[in-house]
């Protein structure tokens, strides 16, 4: 009696299915979603490649940090002055400025500050500058992401057509956008709710939580007519957008921003004080 055929594995299902040549990417992505369904990849691995051939599309001025937000040391301020800054904004590199943002001299690391710190005798900031890297905006994030690797750089100033500083760019703006967003220790689970209760008077919230939830969840009554996320009331209240660890208070609630980048509120701590306070 012939035996009946075995199942084909993962691996030769995956190649039957790669075998039909996709003619453009389109169809590709067509191709990777059809894979998806048949549990040949999972979530995550198809958010991957489809981040990787988001990236090969992009170019840097898509996602840079504006000029206008970049965190810069002027070369001309003592350290005495500006590690207070280094320490509050907790980036891993700076840009060094001298006169004006479009003369950026080099990239100072925090780490080198250390030796500051220690007490280095003759200690000098302009000779702990690392040399610093100009792309334009039009490069390709595929292509910037292989010279970071390929250089060890991890910044990058974004320059316009006038050679003037448009921007600047890290190695992590690209590389979340084939992963996804890095998370912190403030994030949430996907599965988790928009608002976590941490105490009886304090909350932890997401940004995009619409304002209509929230005034249910916390008994409040803020409108929602100019905006429709508490992210968007608290960037009003402030008048720009907020960087970490900064607050406002709005009636008797306090908002305080425990993660933002350089275009969005994420995560916001919500506590509830006296009005007068």
């Amino acid at each position: 009696m012939d035996e009946p055929p075995s199942k084909p594995g993962w691996l030769e299902r995956l190649s039957s299915l790669l075998l039909r040549e996709p003619e453009d990417r389109e169809q590709l992505v067509t191709l990777l979603h059809s894979a998806f369904e048949r549990n040949l990849l999972d979530s995550d691995a198809l958010s991957m490649i489809e981040g990787v051939m988001q990236v090969s599309e992009m170019r840097a001025r898509d996602i840079m940090v504006p000029r206008a937000q970049m965190d810069v040391i002027d070369i001309s301020e003592t350290p005495e002055k500006f590690i207070p800054f280094v320490i509050e904004t907790a980036h891993s590199r700076f840009p060094v400025m001298e006169g004006s943002q479009d003369n950026v001299i080099g990239i100072l690391l925090a780490k080198d500050l250390l030796r500051y710190n220690a007490g280095e005798k003759d200690f000098n900031v302009r000779e702990m500058l690392r040399p610093v890297v100009f792309i334009p905006e039009s490069k390709r994030l595929n292509i910037l992401l292989k010279d970071f690797r390929g250089n060890r750089n991890h910044i990058a100033m974004v320059v316009n057509e006038y050679g003037g500083v448009a921007g600047l760019i890290t190695i992590e703006d690209v590389l979340e956008q084939i992963v996804g967003e890095i998370e912190d220790e403030y994030d949430f689970d996907e599965d988790e709710d928009n608002i976590v209760k941490e105490s009886s008077d304090r909350y932890r919230v997401k940004a995009i939580t619409e304002i209509d939830n929230f005034n249910e969840a916390l008994s409040t009554n803020f409108s929602n007519e100019d905006y429709d996320t508490i992210g968007g009331l608290v960037i009003k209240e402030f008048g720009r957008l907020p960087k970490h660890n900064e607050f406002v208070i709005i009636g008797n609630l306090k908002f305080v921003v425990l993660r933002a980048d350089s275009r969005r509120l994420h995560i916001l701590q919500v506590e509830k004080v006296d009005a007068d306070s």
